[in-house]
């Protein structure tokens, strides 16, 4: 097998081992079981999913056998990790239904055919246990005092007003409760998450030692943030969904488009299959060449999670549209009432209504400094009106700044 290990660290993947040594032996002589794990609080996965998911994505084109893990269990608990505050709790029907829309997410990305990937359910062993059991099988082995020295945990006691709930405080031991399960069901040796995770990821591989009496072994992945500091990911309307019924392919695709030139190198690396050679091409191009680069990287991301048909639709709508009129069928569209428009739709009030802005303050800063237009017409003015005299083959354009453009049509 190549050192996929040695490409995943030189590709940024790698923050925390456990063992570092023994785990790149491990990738580079035997054929590895190991998973990550996704709770289910939406019916979609998003952005901030797809570098563990890519990470997983190589090691199984390296050869080795990956375990996406569906929190079904764990979503009734809910993750401390990050959080400010306790999580809302979630039926299991909506966890089963939100479950049903993640499915065809993953077949975009993995191989399922004779077993080569296999997606699981932790509510399929976790609903089952006897509580006193599981106490004195499992809780034995932990401490109080050393799972409150975790970060997660001890930022949520020190935060006033605030405070851990004694069901989350539990969401250690079980996820920890998780690898031993695959461990001794699959034979999983490694666990793969986000650095956040890296207390109860190595919780779970003190778990096997202690109850079994075998290696098992952690990883983490560095959280990403955008060069500005900003959240990957994160849009004027939320969550980068991957499907594409929340986040249109020309959303994503632009969103990709859009990023800043100290970030195509990282995000080629981590989000794309391209060989480190071209990444590195790529991402070092300077000037008007780092356009280039981007449209790459967008094209390559949307491929990965739409197809190449939509990848190539969302491209040619985006150039067509950078270069004035062209193809508008996959912008986002907004849809509004004859009467609604008649009446006269304030600048503002579609800024926002589009979600081009986040709120009316930002949309009348937008507007003075000269960054909207309609139909290619800058808008002068904050007390504008969109009227239907700006309808233009049945619609009308708004564009912020040069790249993000968004539609009004009459519904």
């Amino acid at each position: 097998m190549s050192n996929v290990f040695k490409e995943l660290q030189q590709r940024g993947f790698i923050a925390q081992t456990s063992h570092p040594e023994e785990i790149e032996s491990l990738f580079n002589n035997e054929k590895v079981t190991f998973y990550a794990g996704f709770d289910i609080t939406a019916d979609s996965l998003h952005a901030g999913h797809l570098m563990p998911m890519m990470m997983m994505v190589h090691l199984q084109k390296a050869g080795h056998r990956p375990l996406i893990l569906m929190g079904g269990g764990t979503t009734m608990i809910g993750d401390p990790s990050g959080k400010t505050e306790m999580r809302n709790m979630l039926t299991k029907e909506t966890i089963d239904m939100y479950k049903l829309g993640i499915r065809p997410q993953l077949e975009k990305l993995f191989d399922f055919g004779e077993g080569k990937a296999l997606m699981l359910d932790n509510a399929d062993w976790l609903l089952k246990l006897q509580y006193i059991d599981f106490l004195r099988e499992i809780g034995a082995h932990f401490s109080v005092n050393r799972m409150l020295t975790a970060e997660t945990y001890r930022a949520r006691l020190d935060r006033e007003g605030g405070g851990l709930s004694f069901i989350e405080l539990n969401y250690m031991i079980i996820q920890s409760y998780d690898f031993l399960h695959l461990n001794r069901t699959y034979g999983c040796k490694v666990q793969i998450g986000g650095d956040d995770q890296w207390s109860n990821i190595l919780s779970g591989a003190d778990l096997i030692r202690r109850v079994d009496r075998k290696q098992a072994y952690a990883v983490t992945i560095p959280l990403i943030t955008n060069a500005d500091g900003s959240k990957m990911g994160k849009t004027v309307a939320g969550a980068l969904w991957l499907d594409p019924n929340k986040t249109t392919p020309y959303e994503f695709y632009q969103y990709w488009r859009n990023t800043q030139d100290a970030d195509v190198k990282k995000y080629l690396a981590l989000l794309t299959l391209l060989p480190m050679e071209e990444v590195e091409r790529l991402g070092n191009a300077e000037g008007n060449a780092i356009n280039e680069s981007k449209k790459v990287l967008a094209y390559e991301i949307t491929k990965l999670i739409h197809g190449q048909e939509a990848a190539e639709e969302a491209a040619k709508a985006a150039g067509a549209l950078f270069a004035g009129g062209g193809d508008s069928s996959a912008m986002p569209t907004t849809t509004v009432t004859a009467s609604e428009l008649e009446a006269g739709i304030p600048i503002l009030d579609a800024l926002t209504l589009t979600k081009l802005s986040p709120s009316k303050s930002e949309a009348r800063r937008l507007v003075q400094q000269g960054g909207i237009s309609i139909n290619n017409e800058k808008v002068t003015s904050i007390d504008h009106n969109i009227q239907p005299s700006d309808l233009q083959d049945d619609k009308i354009i708004i564009r912020k700044g040069k790249k993000d453009f968004h539609a009004i049509k009459l519904s």
